[in-house]
């Protein structure tokens, strides 16, 4: 049953804070007066006190409102105030946004314990309790605001007294929560991602808590805060907030356990229907209609809306879900998920990734425990209806076609179509298949997702490039997988061979006589299944592979013999390494770095968050000298020149090769755009060609095919400029 408490109408604004959690020689306002350390208050006057009763305003203790000297009693009417307020200045004004016109002062509402700034226009706020409210703030028909003294705003720590299991945790990555992490304002992406792995290493893991645990006191009595020019308007109940300036907030149905971030640069808003619990909001996001997310971190410049569920979830930055579910999932940044039907549910998404409609990661449980997991690289897109089995794993830029995959997938090979062919009863992969048939889409997104980027403060390094030390190793590895297929295939009934002569049989083959190479070849582990997983075009996919690589490693080459000489380039190659990188949280940063920023955490050298997020910062300072580095090292492996045997004929080669490579990727982007405009399914919706070009836009305008074709151009000059150069 209910516990309905009484007291005294004397109490209702006070006792806040219970007595035994009061620190000795302080009272219950001692937190409140450092969150708000204003002291130019003074006490009513008697004729003030008159005005305030004859406008039907009434307080439990009139001593106990306190106002500034340009008080003006007239504006405040029909009010009822309890316990300790303070109200800044006030002046003969209105405040106005989005014409909404609302006249300075305070009406038809119950103030608790609060303090109010300057010219604030407060109307039916029918209870607000324990608030301290910023300047220039419109709040409008508002039913309830309320403050506990336990309030966490959204953190996962307690207050004194409190016991664990009331403690705010994220379940990401997987369902029966045993890659929790406690949530804190200002958590990055690639901390959640750290604090998820290496769940094995206990010392790590209460090394996370310990920091999480030291930005914050445990100390009770926290005020919930509404920053300066914030808009709250046509509001159901809002508890335990810290509102940022500036924030817009209409219609919502509830508030509660929130840190929502907000600035005059990046100013958040949130809209009808929504209901947001136990979260941290970053900076200039946007939550409309009808929005449930509880457990949950949206970072900056991200948006729920249309009906979208984010429940025990991290998305990063400059994302969208709208309509979709989402649960237990780590997502990185520039996400994009917009439809009714798409499904998300315990994966670890590493970003620019695409959910199309009826796609159904997750909840498809394949055993008698919760769901397992799902990991996808960068660029992840499963198609229109696909659903997949946990566990999982893509590497970067994996297309699934649509479809039921109905066993467990491993897929090592980025930039592949991958199918599942129910009437052969195989898995098949295209490697490298946006390479083939969608250059477009696959050079626009990197365009895309950079300029969407609207952090801003812009010193964590996140990587769009689709050629980078990720996708690169990948692509290394994607070569070996194929060379041992084929050298497999070759030799079916030799067991005498090791491994690497398999390969370099499988190697010998494919760069030999173009007739000679097969069309396909039947891989291992990829599927967990005993029917057939066939990789096809291989023939095309190996050499293009081989390309890519080369190019990646070339453009580097170009950028630094702008500035450098060619003596300065062979110095540089000598020292270069091909390591292993890692994707946290859309920052790239080499395993050895990772490795031994978790070392620094787990000895105490790295004592806080903020020192972590250095760590981070620094290594983008560092990142484009050493993903420079890196691709010195990927060009000399896949040429297989050695540094010391580097010549000036052999750059102007690689400069060469680089012209062919990057004209053949302007026309590729021509080509597979050009193909919706030449197919007749596309046309036929169309009177006319003048009217599909009206709708569509020519093919012969379209700006990114400009775009690509001026920077053909300058790169074309870039590099013919120093082949001469390198001549003299």
């Amino acid at each position: 049953m209910s516990q309905i408490k009484k007291g005294s109408i004397t109490r209702l604004g006070f006792d806040f804070i219970p007595q035994v959690f009061i620190p000795k020689g302080k009272d219950e306002n001692h937190h409140r007066f450092e969150q708000n350390p204003r002291s130019d208050y003074r006490n009513l006057t008697v004729e003030e006190i008159v005005i305030l009763i004859e406008n039907g305003n009434r307080a439990d203790n009139w001593e106990n409102i306190l106002v500034s000297e340009s008080f003006i009693p007239y504006q405040i009417r029909q009010s009822n105030f309890f316990g300790l307020v303070r109200i800044g200045h006030m002046a003969p004004t209105y405040l106005e946004y989005r014409n909404l016109k609302l006249e300075s002062g305070i009406y038809n509402s119950t103030i608790v314990s609060s303090d109010l700034g300057d010219y604030v226009a407060i109307h039916h706020v029918r209870y607000m309790s324990h608030f301290i409210i910023g300047n220039d703030v419109i709040l409008s028909n508002i039913s309830e605001m309320e403050t506990s003294s336990t309030a966490k705003f959204g953190n996962g720590v307690l207050r004194e007294g409190e016991a664990e299991d009331l403690r705010i945790a994220l379940e990401l990555c997987n369902e029966n929560g045993v890659r929790s992490i406690l949530p804190f304002d200002g958590m990055q992406a690639a901390d959640a991602y750290l604090w998820t792995r290496n769940r094995q290493d206990t010392v790590l893991q209460h090394r996370f808590k310990e920091l999480t645990e030291k930005r914050f006191s445990t100390v009770r009595g926290t005020y919930s805060m509404i920053g300066d020019r914030c808009i709250i308007k046509n509001s159901q109940n809002i508890k335990n907030v810290q509102i940022g300036s500036d924030a817009y907030i209409k219609g919502i149905n509830k508030l509660k356990n929130l840190t929502i971030n907000s600035s005059p640069e990046a100013f958040t808003q949130i809209g009808e229907g929504c209901e947001l619990v136990n979260g941290i909001v970053g900076y200039g996001c946007r939550i409309f209609y009808g929005v449930k997310a509880v457990r949950f971190i949206l970072s900056s410049f991200s948006q729920l809306k249309y009906g979208a569920r984010l429940i025990n979830s991290f998305l990063g930055d400059n994302s969208t879900i709208s309509c979709c579910e989402v649960l237990n999932s780590l997502i990185f940044p520039a996400h994009e998920q917009h439809h009714n039907n798409s499904f998300l549910c315990a994966a670890t998404i590493m970003g620019q990734s695409n959910m199309a409609a009826g796609a159904t990661v997750g909840s498809n449980h394949n055993s008698r425990a919760a769901d397992g997991e799902i990991i996808a690289g960068r660029g992840f897109w499963p198609g229109l209806c696909v659903s997949l089995k946990h566990n999982s794993r893509f590497a970067s830029y994996t297309l699934l076609v649509k479809g039921d995959f109905p066993y467990e997938m491993d897929i090592p090979i980025p930039f592949s179509l991958v199918n599942n062919d129910v009437k052969n009863d195989k898995l098949m992969i295209i490697p490298g298949y946006w390479f083939m048939y969608n250059m477009y889409a696959l050079v626009r997104n990197a365009n895309k997702y950079a300029s969407r980027d609207k952090r801003l403060l812009k010193n964590q390094y996140l990587e769009y490039d689709m050629l980078a030390p990720d996708t690169i190793n990948e692509l290394f590895n994607s070569l070996r997988i194929i060379e041992l297929a084929v050298g497999s295939q070759m030799n079916e009934e030799s067991n005498s061979l090791t491994k690497e002569e398999i390969i370099r049989a499988g190697r010998a083959k494919l760069t030999g006589p173009l007739d000679q190479i097969p069309t396909s070849v039947l891989v291992k582990g990829f599927e967990h299944s005993k029917r057939k997983v066939e990789l096809v075009k291989i023939g095309t996919a190996y050499p293009l592979f081989k390309r890519f690589i080369q190019y990646y490693g070339t453009i580097h080459m170009i950028d630094f013999l702008e500035t450098h000489s060619f003596e300065e380039l062979k110095n540089e190659m000598t020292n270069s390494q091909r390591l292993e990188w890692e994707n946290i949280g859309g920052q790239l940063i080499e395993k050895n770095a990772i490795d031994q920023l978790l070392r620094e955490i787990k000895s105490g050298k790295i004592d806080d968050w903020e020192d972590i997020h250095k760590y981070y910062h620094e290594l983008s300072r560092s990142y484009l000298e050493t993903k420079r580095a890196h691709a010195f090292a990927s060009l000399l492996e896949i040429t297989d020149v050695t540094s010391e045997s580097i010549s000036i004929e052999i750059v102007q080669a690689w400069l060469k090769e680089a012209i062919s490579h990057r004209t053949w990727m302007v026309d590729e982007i021509y080509a597979s755009r050009a193909k919706d405009y030449e197919n007749p399914f596309r046309n036929m919706v169309y009177n006319s060609e003048e009217e599909r070009d009206l709708v569509v836009g020519k093919l012969s305008e379209n700006s990114f095919i400009l775009q690509q074709r001026d920077e053909l151009n300058g790169f074309i000059k870039c590099a013919h400029k120093l082949i001469s150069k390198l001549s003299n």
